[in-house]
């Protein structure tokens, strides 16, 4: 399929998405977060997914020259895009059943920052920062942004992020615990992708039931966790991959998983 704002290619067994509006610092208008949606739900095999910015950021946040963007649309027009368009995308990330890298190469600010921590794996070049800049424009944050901060870095800094609207740079974000590591600007691409390709060689039945059960278990008592475990355990467990590497420990051999 042909994308207006994205690039997609895949590389061995890993989708990676750039986003490609560097004239506008990627700034993300509705028909961009339909149209990542839209990638990420065709995976076709993919077992990892890699999303990165073209040019010199990630992303700038929601595009306020698009017509329908928030600020100018007005508090109803930015209900119903957030509704229609953003948060559809964000919880599609969300629910995908494999790993996601985002490798964030400069800013990423307002629905930007949510899509860079929608990784399960965060990594930013030095020169990069996150950025809640809805306060400064009179908005309050969206894109999931309440919901992640504050079970990331905790109500404080999460506060603190929201209503000062100042940057978190890279090594910050790093010693908050926000993200989960800051690199030289120029391995950013290269160990982004090592990492999402070694996670599309493993286990991919596994790795997605780890990310349900991470995010459920926020909202779970310890008993209820217990038996979510339980649960993807039996489905793990009858995987060809963790027979592939059972079999691996005890022949003691590598285990060469094929996402099955």
């Amino acid at each position: 399929m042909e994308y207006e704002t994205i690039q997609v290619e895949r590389i061995g067994h890993v989708l990676k998405i750039v986003l490609n509006r560097p004239d506008r610092l990627n700034a993300c208008p509705p028909d961009m977060a339909v149209e990542i949606a839209n990638a990420v739900s065709n995976l076709d095999g993919a077992r990892a997914v890699l999303i990165t910015g073209a040019g010199r950021a990630f992303c700038s946040g929601a595009d306020l020259a698009v017509e329908g963007d928030r600020s100018i649309a007005g508090g109803l027009g930015a209900y119903s895009t957030l509704t229609m368009a953003y948060n559809p995308m964000m919880q599609t990330l969300a629910r995908l059943p494999v790993p996601i890298v985002t490798a964030v190469n400069g800013p990423a600010a307002g629905i930007g920052c949510s899509i860079a921590l929608a990784g399960d794996f965060v990594l930013a070049g030095h020169k990069a920062y996150f950025l809640q800049a809805f306060v400064n424009i009179g908005l309050v944050p969206d894109g999931g942004a309440s919901w992640m901060l504050a079970r990331l870095v905790g109500k404080a800094r999460a506060t603190e992020m929201m209503m000062l609207g100042e940057k978190v740079g890279a090594e910050k974000a790093e010693n908050w615990g926000l993200i989960y590591k800051a690199v030289d600007d120029a391995a950013l691409q290269d160990e982004a992708l090592a990492l999402a390709t070694r996670l599309a060689n493993g286990p991919t039945v596994a790795l997605g039931i780890m990310r349900q059960n991470l995010a459920e278990a926020l909202e779970m008592d310890y008993s209820s966790a217990l038996l979510n475990e339980a649960e993807g355990q039996r489905i793990a467990g009858d995987s060809a991959d963790a027979m592939e590497g059972s079999a691996a420990f005890l022949e003691k051999r590598k285990a060469v998983f094929t996402g099955n």
